[in-house]
C-alpha cells in the first residue's frame, strides 16, 4: 500500500518542522513537502500530487482561505484540512474555510513546544483525518432496506453529522418550509467556540430560527436546537432539552449516540433520525435503539457524502429506511413528518 502524501502548508518553522516530524512517525504516512505560503504551496501541488494538504489559515501574502480557493479552482476532490487557533477569530475563519470547501478542520495546540503533548493530541486527531480521507471507496454492500409497510409521523427529527457537516447542513436546512410541523435537534461535530456560530449562520440560511440548545428549553414545532460543543444534548419526556457534560461517547461530546437515544426513548415510533456525513461510527447506537422502537432512519449515500463513514455504518448495520443524495433528502424528510400546508402541530410527549 503506497503511503499518503501530504503537503505541509504553515508559516512558522517551528511548526512546519514540529508536524512533519511528527506525521512521519507513522509509517502510512509521507511528507512530500512544506510551504511557507499560499503562493509556495499552489506552485508545488502539479509536482508533488499530495493526497492530503494540511493548510494553515493566518498566513501573510497569500492566506488559508485565498489559498483554498485557488486550489479548489485546481481540484475540486483534494482532500484539505485547515490547521487553525482556537481562538473566536480562529473559528470564524475555519468555518469561512469550511463554506469555501475545505474537507475539514484540526485546531492548532496552544503550547507546540510540549512535544509529548503536541505529539498525543496529533496523532489522536490529524492524522486519522488524513487516513480517513485518503481511503479508496469500498465496495459498495448489499442495501438491506427494512420494510416498513405501515409507520407514524414523524413528531420530531433529530440530525446527526460530523465532517463536512456544516456545508451538508446549510444545504439541507435551506430547504426547510416555514410552516415545518415539528423540531429538528442537531449534533454537529464542532468545539464549543463554533457552534454559536455555525447556528447564526445557519439562521441566516433557513426560514426557521436556529438556536445553539440551551437547559430546559421546550421543544416547540419549526425551531431547529443546535448542541453547544463540549456538551452532551438530550430530549425528555415533557418535550425539554437537557444538557450535561457526562463524559464522552465513541470519544466525541456532544454524541449523535446520547441524542438519538433519548429521542428514542422518549418518541419511540414517533421519531425520525437523519445521519449525514462524518467520519467515525457515532450514531450507530443510537439508531439501532431508534429501529428497536420503529422510528425511522434515512442515511445520506456516499457519493454526496464527504466522508461516509457515519451513515455507512447505519446503512451497513441494515438501519436505514432509505439512503439518499444530499439533494434528495428533504423531500422524504418532508413526506415522513406528514408536512402539507399549515401543518404545525403540538408534539408534547
Amino acid at each position: 500500500m503506497k503511503p499518503i502524501r501530504v503537503l505541509i502548508v504553515d508559516d512558522a518553522v517551528m511548526i512546519r518542522s514540529r508536524l512533519s516530524k511528527i506525521l512521519a512517525m507513522d509509517a502510512q504516512i509521507e511528507v512530500v513537502g512544506v510551504a511557507s505560503s499560499g503562493r509556495i504551496a499552489l506552485s508545488k501541488l502539479s509536482q508533488l500530487k499530495p493526497d492530503v494538504v494540511i493548510l494553515d489559515i493566518e498566513m501573510p501574502e497569500l492566506d488559508g482561505l485565498q489559498t483554498l480557493a485557488q486550489i479548489r479552482q485546481i481540484d475540486a476532490h483534494l482532500p484539505v484540512i485547515m490547521f487553525s487557533v482556537m481562538t473566536t477569530r480562529g473559528a470564524i475563519a475555519t468555518l469561512d474555510a469550511l463554506t469555501l470547501g475545505a474537507s475539514d478542520y484540526v485546531t492548532k495546540p496552544s503550547k507546540f513546544n510540549n512535544a509529548e503533548e503536541v505529539t498525543q493530541y496529533l496523532q489522536d486527531t490529524l492524522i486519522p483525518k488524513i487516513k480517513a480521507f485518503s481511503q479508496k471507496a469500498p465496495s459498495k454492500p448489499k442495501l438491506v432496506i427494512p420494510d416498513r409497510t405501515s409507520r407514524s409521523l414523524a413528531d420530531i427529527v433529530a440530525i446527526g453529522v460530523s465532517t463536512g457537516g456544516p456545508n451538508a447542513l446549510s444545504a439541507l436546512l435551506s430547504e426547510l418550509p416555514a410552516d415545518f410541523p415539528v423540531p429538528i435537534v442537531i449534533v454537529q461535530h464542532l468545539p464549543s467556540m463554533f457552534t454559536k456560530l455555525l447556528a447564526e449562520r445557519l439562521s441566516t440560511k433557513t426560514a426557521l430560527p436556529v438556536c445553539e440548545a440551551t437547559e430546559g428549553i421546550a421543544l416547540v414545532p419549526g425551531t431547529i436546537w443546535l448542541a453547544p460543543g463540549d456538551s452532551h444534548l438530550r430530549v425528555k419526556q415533557g418535550s425539554q432539552l437537557e444538557l450535561d457534560q457526562s463524559p464522552p461517547q465513541n470519544s466525541c461530546r456532544p454524541s449523535v449516540d446520547v441524542l438519538f437515544e433519548s429521542v428514542a426513548e422518549v418518541y419511540g415510533d414517533r421519531a425520525l433520525a437523519i445521519i449525514l456525513t462524518g467520519m467515525g461510527q457515532d450514531g450507530l447506537r443510537g439508531c439501532q435503539l431508534i429501529r428497536d422502537r420503529n422510528g425511522q432512519i434515512l442515511a445520506q449515500d456516499e457519493a454526496s457524502s464527504v466522508v461516509w463513514g457515519m451513515p455507512g455504518y447505519v446503512v451497513n448495520a441494515g438501519l436505514a429506511d432509505a439512503v439518499l443524495p444530499l439533494d434528495r433528502m428533504m423531500p422524504e424528510i418532508l413526506q415522513r413528518v406528514g408536512h402539507t400546508a399549515s401543518s404545525i402541530r403540538s408534539t408534547s410527549v
